[in-house]
């Protein structure tokens, strides 16, 4: 039984140390465009999903996204949308890279889990963030178009708020996480697989 517990226990404190620096990272934020920021906090559940799978991946999302309502400036809105995409990010790249565990399928996973991410992003935002402000926040569609507007004159609809600021915005997040991650995860593998008695 101990035997059993061990890797499972070992499992667990990964995700946890991980889930923390997620928290962390989601208090560094920087704007980007209209009122869209970049942070890096699904960096940590990229790495454990490349390491454990989608399980662990998900997990640490959502416990970033829980530990982060207290402080939300969005009702929940922007944590709800964050989980939505971000998962669909590390779902889409550690399943991809569970199938092929090279440097190429590594750049596939990631170039894949960011195009979920794209999709997402701007599935979520025009069905689900935008219509939830509206009815949440009091904020009418004017006023959004107008926000986008002020980064780029050519948004004068919400499919085109789309078009030019959220696909872009969420490729670009994409973008960086795949970066960060490709940087880091060979030097943080040692640290991510190995347990307590496992054998070479």
């Amino acid at each position: 039984m101990s035997r059993k517990a061990g890797p499972l226990a070992f499992t667990l404190s990964r995700c946890g140390i991980l889930s923390a620096l997620s928290v962390l990272l989601y208090q560094l934020e920087f704007p980007v465009v209209a009122f869209y920021r970049l942070d890096l906090s699904t960096l940590p559940a990229i790495l454990a999903g490349f390491a454990m799978g989608p399980g662990p991946a998900a997990a640490i999302v959502l416990v970033k996204n829980l530990a982060h309502l207290p402080v939300t400036g969005t009702a929940g809105i922007g944590e709800l949308a964050d989980t939505l995409a971000s998962c669909a990010y590390v779902l889409t790249a550690s399943l991809l890279y569970r199938r092929s565990r090279t440097r190429r399928g590594a750049l596939a996973a990631m170039a894949a889990g960011t195009a979920a991410m794209t999709v997402s992003g701007v599935l979520v935002n025009y069905f689900l963030l935008i219509p939830a402000y509206q009815a949440v926040m009091g904020l009418t569609a004017e006023a959004i178009i107008g926000m986008g507007q002020t980064a780029c004159s050519a948004v004068n609809s919400l499919p085109a708020l789309m078009l030019y600021i959220t696909a872009p915005f969420n490729l670009l997040k994409g973008a960086a996480l795949s970066a960060a991650a490709w940087l880091l995860y060979k030097r943080a593998s040692p640290l991510l697989h190995s347990h307590p008695g496992r054998r070479a």
